[in-house]
């Protein structure tokens, strides 16, 4: 399951997942293109990578200024050929449907669609002309379950999910492939130091391996989906939950 001549662009690379998938990609030989938010994150995630290969690209931007992120990503284009993206980066705003304001609403929605959107739109032409890519964008369990007091991340997360579905039917004649992995309640920073930990009981008593997932374990299944092995799997909506969500 080698990614050996491949280069990979991941979104919110600085931790939990992303940085997994930074480490996970590298190990199986792919280039790297990383972006995150937060500079010292990001650098240290670079560092770490930069031990098995020097083809790294650190970037630290907002996603969320599609001006300044499609401006670093003509300079990305001349020195990298992006064949694999991987829409990982988002954040949430909790609120309930009553609660919710519009702002904190569309600044999830913008996170979670319109910057994947947006990088899509920026590397699938060449992916097709090349005849070969993989887009694996990160949704939840919540995109199919929803959440209490998560209106705006679970309406979010489904929306990516029909994203991924309608870019895979355009797309798949030219044999790029686009899936989404669904990840149940996985050991993050965010997770760690914001979630109460009676609610991460709930959760992971209604997980049927009756566990937290750590990272990495999400992180495989996207370098599996990025890879040959998975060469006719496309369209797919894959929980990565231990079974939350059945």
């Amino acid at each position: 399951m080698g990614l050996e001549g491949h280069t990979a662009l991941i979104t919110g690379a600085g931790q939990g997942i992303g940085r997994a998938c930074a480490e996970v990609f590298t190990d199986q030989g792919a280039a790297l293109v990383l972006i995150d938010k937060n500079p010292e994150t990001l650098e240290e995630v670079a560092r770490v990578c930069k031990e098995k290969t020097d083809r790294i690209l650190p970037l630290a931007l907002d996603l969320t200024d599609l001006e300044l992120l499609g401006k670093e990503l003509d300079g990305v284009s001349s020195s990298f050929e992006v064949d694999i993206l991987v829409n990982n980066a988002g954040f949430d705003k909790p609120g309930t449907t009553g609660k919710i304001d519009r702002e904190a609403f569309e600044s999830v929605l913008g996170i979670h669609l319109s910057v994947p959107l947006f990088l899509i739109q920026r590397f699938l032409p060449a992916m097709r002309s090349r005849k070969w890519g993989r887009i694996i964008n990160v949704s939840s369990i919540y995109g199919i379950i929803g959440g209490k007091g998560e209106v705006a991340y679970s309406a979010a997360k489904a929306g990516l999910i029909g994203l991924t579905k309608s870019v895979a039917r355009e797309a798949g004649k030219d044999n790029v492939t686009v899936n989404a992995v669904l990840p149940g309640l996985t050991r993050t920073p965010t997770i760690e130091s914001a979630m109460a930990e009676k609610f991460k009981q709930q959760i992971i008593n209604d997980t049927p391996l009756g566990r937290i997932a750590e990272p990495e374990e999400v992180a495989k299944v996207i370098a599996f989906l990025a890879s040959e092995d998975a060469s006719f799997i496309t369209a797919v909506a894959l929980p990565v939950s231990g079974g939350w969500g059945i």
